[in-house]
């Protein structure tokens, strides 16, 4: 089915779907729907539904049926132009007889006295097929039988035409494992006629493939049947592997991982030899980072062995940090059966807070002509407060055609992003709207800015009772608009936001925008295997879901190393996950395994959906996790792309929310570097309840994080929760997410709650900014949990740093160590805006939390306290705080301890100063001791 255009959700899909109570409602008219049956038919009628239920009332519409026969290019009348009355009374149907003959069939409406355009909820067409060929695969061979990986295969296909006319000549494509090997030409074929033909396709990694073709794969011969073009061979073509060493780098150590400036660093380069015999000699591991190579000799590994190699010198780390890549045999003294994965790369932060590639430019330190918005004292948010919902408290409004922002770069750049507000549209739903950017005073394009994914309303301390329907108080007022320029720009060139004559929203807010010199696309490697082998196709608007989950589970089954992203706009409609063989319960709750995806960089390879989660129809996994992203059981690689979702609301009518970009079990090994998530729910949510399927109940543990961009969120950033260990979130930046940033929650829904408690995990060198609810980074339960050298800016209504009970977690036990990090502008009031919360805040409330180590940490500018002891049911004992500076607590004091709290704390080397209610303030009634 296609369509000349659709109303809200109202797709051509309805139209299609054996289902009444969905419907087609087209757009402006004449208002077209289309039939595409693949192949001329001789038509006799066409019959056209409604919901037969009483609540639609009866209506006429207007409609004439047109037809295209296969070989022409226009459509043709088959039923002239008429008003047909739908009554549900009789059924709410019509039929309408035709004659003619046609491959297409459309429907055209101009009238309909029930709503504002055509309406459909199912179209059926009765006929014969006209004659026509039919082309079907009968054989598949291959030669030689048994080959190996350094074995050139060559594959033979028969075709046979099974149809009642003659075929032109077309192609055949031939897969292994789902992608594409080669493809043969076909020549025209005779009725009942068949022919072979042969493709060479070079060698393959060892393994076991399935093997299929697929005749007239474009679809340039029209047939009676489009359905019967493939064929799979009924045995797999089986590759051994070719005798040979076979090196790989598996992982960079670096100590200490998280260096300061000027620090001694050194390295462990873990090499392996996945071959089939040893390497037979020594080879050199190289290491470079910053400008520093270091080369270190290494014995000979055997087959299937590991070897950890420490490097030999150190590198001396410099601010900002570099980019580490070690090569196994970089000399090439090994003769290997791949010489394709010898190399690593991943980078090293230096100092605190995540090492971006791209400058933050503030618009209230820009030159602009506009209005300066500035937060009150209190920074008041949820009641429409812009000021205090933008980076820094300040922002910059245009109302005027002519008024800009105009920022002076100091890095090169070749795309921007733009932090924004503009209007809601008047019921709800948002707009988009352009705004003109200028670079050295000449127009260079306009900028599509939206509010799609903005604008909250209501006053609930519930998140899931917020609204997209317009009242009195919105909070989560901003979003981002991204774009890449035509070249990159030079230190020192302007770029200017303007409003001009055709920007038409009523306002403009500009917070910041980000410049970055985004490097060119990524190759592809040649381990890996691209998606479009699959089917799919890059930038055409249609779904390439099934595409994408083919090429994933043919890498997880070991029919291909690698998936390959490559640029380009993907769309997807359903999560990637794997087909529960047990079909147990409603939703599909297994991920995917041993997996690695790759994509060409975070600008350039980017997944999207524009269905909202939760009105996606023909998923098969829980609606709260969405129709994008993908579900990670265990050892999976994922890097170097975006998942942009199109999530509007964290809960709200018929269970409205975002999906979440990354989620399930994670297991070992897993690593995720380089990706955007975008308008999700939650960007990455860590574990499984036990209870879920118990016969896969297995943690993360050791599940890695870098160099992640997570944007615009309605709940969580990152959280590892049920037993989540020995992991950790690095070098990654965080903006606008609506609950916790970073967050360890050591909840109860594990398998044994004495051993699966959320343990060891790092959050280290991130930048969180702007949570429009909740913390900055959290951790609830556990032991040996870090939070370290981070940068943590404006929270809206709760601490940058909290450790808490709430939530019902698993008791806290060994050290919880806070240090390092720079918070500025963070806490605030929530729960009735009643309740004051500090920039860190221990909260105690129905457990105690132990062992807390706070240190080398600055806290600037506080909307209220710096740091925090809030009291409940626990106590907090032997609190050690050292070397911590706390100035300008604006409406609270440096460190309060509230009447309830119970415990003690030390303070060593602590400074505190300009507080507004005094340096340490202890409330009455508490116990707690200060030493």
């Amino acid at each position: 089915m296609t369509e000349s255009g659709h109303t809200h959700t109202y797709a051509a899909a309805n139209a299609n779907d054996d289902n009444p109570q969905t419907y087609w409602e087209g757009g402006a008219y004449p208002a077209t729907l289309t039939a595409q049956l693949g192949a001329n038919a001789d038509l006799t009628a066409v019959t056209l539904k409604l919901n037969p239920d009483p609540v639609w009332g009866r209506r006429t519409q207007t409609v004439q049926v047109l037809g295209r026969e296969q070989s022409a290019t226009s459509f043709t009348t088959l039923a002239a132009q008429a008003t047909y009355t739908f009554d549900p009374a009789t059924g709410n149907s019509v039929t309408i007889p035709v004659s003619g003959k046609a491959a297409d069939v459309r429907l055209q409406f101009t009238a309909n006295s029930g709503a504002p355009s055509g309406q459909v909820a199912e179209f059926q067409i009765f006929g014969t097929p006209a004659p026509n060929p039919d082309l079907v695969v009968t054989g598949l061979t291959w030669t030689p039988a048994a080959p190996t990986a350094t074995t050139a295969i060559t594959v033979s296909a028969t075709i046979r035409n099974a149809g009642t006319a003659a075929s032109a000549a077309t192609s055949v494509n031939l897969y292994l494992g789902g992608a594409r090997a080669g493809s043969a030409d076909v020549g025209a074929l005779a009725a009942g006629a068949s022919t072979s033909v042969s493709v060479n396709i070079g060698t393959r990694r060892a393994g076991t493939y399935e093997v299929s073709a697929k005749v007239d794969e474009d679809g340039n011969v029209p047939e009676q049947n489009e359905t019967n073009n493939a064929h799979t061979a009924p045995t797999s073509l089986t590759v051994a592997e070719a005798p040979g060493p076979d090196l790989r780098v598996l992982s960079i150590s670096p100590t200490p991982p998280n260096p300061a400036a000027g620090a001694r660093v050194t390295f462990t380069v873990a090499v392996q030899n996945r071959g089939t015999t040893t390497t037979g000699t020594t080879t050199i591991t190289r290491l470079t980072v910053g400008g520093t190579t270091l080369d270190t000799s290494t014995a000979a590994i055997a087959a299937g062995a590991t070897a950890n190699v420490a490097v030999t010198g150190a590198w001396t780390a410099t601010t900002g940090g570099a980019t580490i890549v070690a090569t196994a045999d970089a000399t090439g003294a090994v003769t290997e059966t791949d010489e394709s994965n010898n190399t690593l790369s991943q980078a090293i932060t230096v100092g605190r807070g995540a090492s971006v590639p791209y400058v933050e430019y503030e618009a209230e330190s820009a030159a602009y002509q506009g209005t300066l918005l500035q937060a009150d004292p209190l920074r008041t948010f949820g009641h429409t407060n812009f000021a205090t919902e933008s980076s820094g408290r300040k922002s910059v409004r245009l109302d005027s055609t002519g008024q800009y922002v105009e920022f002076t770069s100091a890095n090169p750049a070749n795309s921007i992003v733009v932090r924004n507000s503009i209007p809601d549209a008047p019921g709800g739903g948002g707009i988009d709207a352009t705004i003109s950017l200028y670079i050295d005073g000449a127009f260079a394009r306009k900028l599509t800015l939206s509010s799609k994914h903005s604008w909250l309303y209501g006053t609930s301390d519930d998140p899931e009772a917020l609204t997209n329907t317009p009242q009195a108080d919105a909070r989560r007022l901003f979003d981002e608009s991204h774009a890449l320029l035509s070249r990159s720009y030079p230190v020192g060139t302007k770029f200017r936001l303007q409003r001009d004559a055709g920007d038409t929203a009523a306002f403009y807010i500009i917070d910041l925008i980000d410049l970055e010199d985004v490097a060119p696309a990524a190759t592809k490697p040649a381990a890996c295997t691209s998606i479009t082998e699959y089917g799919a196709v890059p930038d055409d608007g249609n779904d390439d879901t099934a595409a994408i989950q083919r090429a994933v589970t043919d890498d997880q089954n070991g029919v291909i190393d690698c998936v390959w992203i490559p640029p380009g706009q993907w769309r997807q409609e359903k999560k990637i996950l794997t087909d529960d063989p047990l079909n147990r319960g409603p939703y599909n709750q297994v991920g995917i395994r041993d997996v690695t995806i790759r994509g060409a960089g975070m600008w350039h390879s980017q997944l999207y959906t524009l269905t909202e989660p939760h009105l996606a129809t023909g998923g098969i996994n829980h609606p709260h996790e969405g129709n994008f992203g993908f579900d990670i059981d265990d050892n999976v690689q994922i890097s170097d792309l975006a998942i942009f979702g199109s999530g509007r609301i964290r809960g709200g009518p018929g269970g409205a929310e975002g999906g979440v970009g990354l989620n399930g079990r994670f297991g070992r090994n897993t690593k995720i570097s380089n990706v955007w998530i975008e308008h999700a729910n939650v960007g990455v949510w860590v574990g499984r309840d036990y209870d879920n399927i118990p016969e896969l109940w297995g943690p993360a543990d050791g599940l890695q994080f870098s160099g992640m961009r997570i944007r615009n969120t309605y709940a969580d950033g990152i959280n590892f929760s049920n037993g989540t260990r020995n992991s950790r979130v690095f070098n990654s930046s965080f903006r606008t997410t609506g609950d916790d940033a970073l967050a360890v929650w050591a909840n109860p829904y594990v398998k044994d709650p004495a051993v699966d408690i959320a343990h060891d995990n790092q959050f280290l060198n991130n930048t969180v900014q702007l949570p429009w609810r909740a913390n900055g980074i959290a951790v609830y339960g556990g032991h040996g949990n870090r939070i370290e050298n981070n940068l943590i800016y404006d929270t809206m209504n709760y601490p940058g740093i909290m450790l808490a009970t709430d939530h019902n977690p698993l008791p806290f036990s060994g050290q919880t160590l806070i240090a390092g990090n720079a918070l500025y502008r963070c806490g605030g009031v929530f729960w009735g805006e009643a309740q004051k919360f500090g920039a860190i805040t221990l909260f105690a409330q129905n457990r105690d939390i132990t062992g807390v180590t706070i240190r080398d940490t600055e806290i600037h500018d506080s909307t209220y306290d710096g740091i925090q002891f809030k009291g409940g049911g626990g106590a907090m004992p032997n609190v050690a705080i050292t070397n911590v500076r706390v100035d300008r607590s604006n409406n609270g004091a440096g460190i309060l301890v509230q009447g309830s709290a119970r415990g003690s704390a030390t303070l060593t080397g602590v400074t505190i100063t300009n507080s507004a209610t005094g340096d340490i303030v202890k409330e009455p009634g508490s116990t707690f001791v200060i030493n």
